[in-house]
């Protein structure tokens, strides 16, 4: 996928949808970073992608990665390419200048790992978690750490992994059995086994630093007995630690990537954070993670959509309708551009959401007023769920849509698309399933103080007023919400029934006001940003035609579980 091609469109949402460089330049740490500094670090971003990462895409699915006794040799080109992105900082653009950072705007990173995703996958997942394990170093090791891995992962000079899952231990993680051991020196001993490692052993870089769940000796258990690890893979004299890899997963998609079980044999690791609470240390990761995994999604979705765009642009099959030729573009039937259309209309808005949430963590962080960070907070919260979840929804399914546009060639390894569509499969499963996602927003984070606090999001959603259909949306989702919060009182289940359908009403709304953003910044242009006349028109209408109106078929299903349930606990009730 070429970077550059939708660079021009960034910049548009970026600078005149979101408004961002005023946004972040309000916050002192960031105040230098002016639009046109941000407008180069993201021409050389595209640069690099285009150059160094994406030519190697079909050679990281056909060749992948090899095991050879306990070592992982990756595709031909990766580590060169890898070489060449940490040393130019890269890795680093929104970590502080402290740790070895340039200090940006966390969204131009997140532009970023968008472009690297769409390119290659594969490749990108090596440093995918560098900056939720910089962010998990930086609040919770402790200084001694901090001293000799902080700016190594800042900088992407070491990558990291996160060895969570286990055999017997996927979602639940509080069961959990990897052990780790006090010392005398202050160090542990780490004995366990850890499945599905993205990048747990390569020859991408030098060492390779394990964050690793375990349990101390008289744990309690379950998830509250759990303990955050840091294990490097080589030790600081330079010995090898008692870290395997027993063997990589052959798997649908991402071959370019080694997804690892790796085995700790009296390892020797050290405790980061406070004992027994490993998980509030590894969910700063998780959560920096899934931002960047719905960013896949949409980078993935572009990659297939530029591929399809370009095919039907090419492609003569048949009159379309009302044409006089008798042979015509396939983009010209309508059919087609529907397809192309919708997808445009899910890549555009999911943009303008994940963009805006990656300002908003700048703001939680950095800003002065705690009016300011609540609110940020709030929305980071409630929407990095939805971002994953519906995204990475789309990111396949609209691959998959894509697809479709190429027929039969599609279908085949030639045109690339059908690797696009292997690969974003897994974005639904990882970093806490979609299902997961649906529960977080709607158990943990909305139904926690009865629904206030995403009406309370909604009712303040920045920009213009909302039209009197997009605030009788917002509104029905308000009522469902306190009539669900009301009705799982009686009936618990009722919840973990609709969370998706939730989740995805949720995502729509959200959707809408933001392609309100766009249409409003496009009010205040002459002529369309772009050269293509109907570029942000087509998306707008497709969203209202044929992506909005599936929030009715969420509500309706909302609705009727919800008075099923009122109808029901009462007569069970009367029956006991």
């Amino acid at each position: 996928m070429p970077a550059r091609q939708s660079l021009a469109d960034i910049q548009f949402l970026l600078n005149d949808v979101l408004h961002a460089p005023a946004q972040w330049q309000a916050l002192a740490p960031l105040a230098d970073t002016d639009a046109d500094l941000a407008t180069q670090v993201l021409d050389e971003a595209a640069k690099f992608v285009d150059t160094a990462v994406a030519p190697l895409q079909r050679t990281g699915d056909e060749v992948g990665c090899r095991f050879d006794a306990g070592q992982v040799h990756t595709p031909p080109g990766f580590r060169e390419a890898y070489q060449a992105f940490w040393q130019g900082g890269w890795p680093a653009l929104a970590c502080a200048p402290e740790d070895g950072g340039q200090g940006l705007p966390a969204v131009l990173e997140c532009v970023l790992y968008e472009w690297l995703a769409g390119a290659n996958h594969g490749w990108t997942m090596a440093p995918g978690l560098l900056h939720g394990a910089y962010e998990c170093i930086k609040h919770h090791a402790s200084d001694a750490l901090k001293a000799q891995y902080l700016e190594k992962v800042a900088t992407g000079e070491w990558l990291a992994t996160m060895c969570l899952t286990e055999a017997h231990a996927g979602s639940d993680l509080g069961l959990v059995r990897t052990r780790g051991v006090p010392q005398p020196d202050g160090s542990a001993r780490v004995n366990g086994s850890k499945i599905f490692i993205s990048g747990g052993e390569h020859d991408l870089t030098d060492n390779i630093v394990h964050l690793v769940l375990a349990r101390l000796p008289e744990a309690p258990a379950g998830p509250k007995g759990l303990s955050l690890f840091l294990v490097p893979k080589m030790l600081q004299d330079g010995t090898r630690n008692a870290v395997v890899c027993e063997r990589i997963e052959e798997k649908m998609g991402l071959h370019g990537s080694p997804t690892c079980v790796m085995r700790f044999d009296d390892a020797t690791g050290w405790l980061v954070g406070e004992p027994n609470k490993g998980l509030a240390a590894m969910f700063v990761m998780m959560n920096a993670a899934r931002l960047h995994v719905g960013l896949q999604g949409i980078g993935l979705l572009e990659a297939a959509w530029q591929k399809a765009s370009a095919y039907a642009a090419e492609r003569r099959q048949m009159r379309a309708p009302g044409a006089t030729e008798p042979v015509s573009l396939i983009h010209d039937h309508p059919a087609i551009r529907r397809i192309l259309h919708t997808q445009r209309a899910w890549i555009d808005g999911g943009r303008v959401l994940a963009y805006h949430t990656a300002l908003q963590l700048d703001i939680a962080k950095h800003s002065t007023h705690a009016g300011e960070r609540a609110a940020a907070q709030r929305w980071c919260a409630l929407v990095t769920p939805v971002l994953k979840a519906a995204l990475t929804d789309q990111g396949f399914h609209g691959a998959s849509a894509c697809l479709q546009v190429l027929g039969g060639h599609g279908y085949v390894s030639e045109w690339g698309i059908e690797q696009i569509v292997r690969d974003a499969r897994v974005a639904m499963i990882y970093e806490g399933t979609n299902e997961i996602q649906a529960i977080d927003l709607l158990v943990r984070k909305v139904l926690a103080d009865g629904g206030q606090g995403l009406a309370t999001l909604l009712t303040t959603l920045p920009g213009a007023a909302p039209s009197p259909a997009a605030s009788a949306r917002r509104h029905a989702l308000v009522e469902i919400t306190q009539t669900l919060a009301i009705a799982a009182q009686t009936d618990s289940e009722l919840p973990y029934w609709v969370a998706d359908d939730y989740l995805r009403a949720v995502a729509l709304v959200l959707l809408e006001w933001a392609w309100g953003q766009i249409g409003a910044a496009r009010q205040h242009h002459a002529a369309e940003p772009t050269a293509a006349p109907d570029r942000w028109t087509a998306p707008a209408q497709a969203f209202a035609q044929w992506v909005l109106p599936e929030f009715d078929l969420r509500a309706g299903i909302l609705r009727q579980r919800i008075a099923q349930a009122f109808e029901v606990r009462p007569k069970e009730a009367a029956s006991a």
